[in-house]
């Protein structure tokens, strides 16, 4: 990839960036972190292909988070496609991207193909796993007003289940902590593996000191008549 084609893609990147749990840092993370899986990745990777899925893959977070409706992992493949095209790709490679993007959603249902794909979703991944995870979804949690735990008349929601509110805590029991069977590159799985400990620490630590308080509460009924 040309010094002039990578700067324009990352200019076009910047633009759309504006949501602080998905920011440019988070892409050059991603993006490096697919570079480190594809040099231990058997069998060719196209780098061009892979450098501008990783730059472009979150380019539709703002339209996603404006309507919870669209997949920014979709409009971001189609908004990154139509870019590149304006910028002199061929059809098929533009494509690739395409897919690559489309296809690196946890929570979507469509499969990466390709290698490029592939490890676009495993380094999108990693950013997830680990106490890097754990931060960014507290900050998005944040972002979006959800609380760090929910509760109901039997105390603190687990958040195992999808009627329960949105919070930092079902995040963790939806995404967070499954996560870690979802890697499709060897590499990816043993950069996970050393992340998983950290993550399942924090957890354990939170959830013992949220039902430690929340315990008491049985001693405010001494109080109230």
């Amino acid at each position: 990839m040309t010094r002039s084609m990578y700067d324009a893609i990352t200019g076009y990147m910047r633009e759309c960036m504006k949501d602080s749990a998905h920011d440019a840092e988070h892409i050059y993370r991603v993006l490096y972190s697919a570079l480190r899986i594809a040099s231990e990745t058997k069998g060719p990777v196209d780098n061009d292909i892979l450098i501008a899925a990783c730059l472009l893959h979150d380019i539709a977070r703002d339209e996603q988070f404006a309507n919870p409706k669209v997949c920014h992992a979709q409009a971001g493949g189609i908004k990154a496609k139509a870019f590149l095209l304006k910028n002199n790709w061929i059809e098929e490679r533009a494509e690739h991207v395409n897919r690559c993007i489309s296809t690196h959603r946890f929570r979507g249902d469509n499969i990466p193909e390709s290698i490029e794909a592939k490890i676009l979703f495993d380094a999108d991944k990693l950013d997830a796993a680990g106490c890097i995870g754990i931060a960014r979804t507290l900050v998005y949690q944040g972002q979006v007003s959800h609380p760090i735990y929910s509760t109901d008349a039997d105390g603190i929601c687990d958040g195992k289940n999808k009627e329960d509110p949105e919070s930092f805590y079902k995040e963790y029991n939806f995404k967070l902590k499954n996560v870690y069977s979802r890697f499709y590159t060897p590499a990816a799985k043993r950069l996970a593996k050393k992340m998983k400990k950290a993550a399942e620490e924090f957890f354990s630590d939170l959830s013992a000191q949220m039902n430690g308080i929340y315990v008491q509460k049985a001693r405010l009924e001494r109080f109230i008549t």
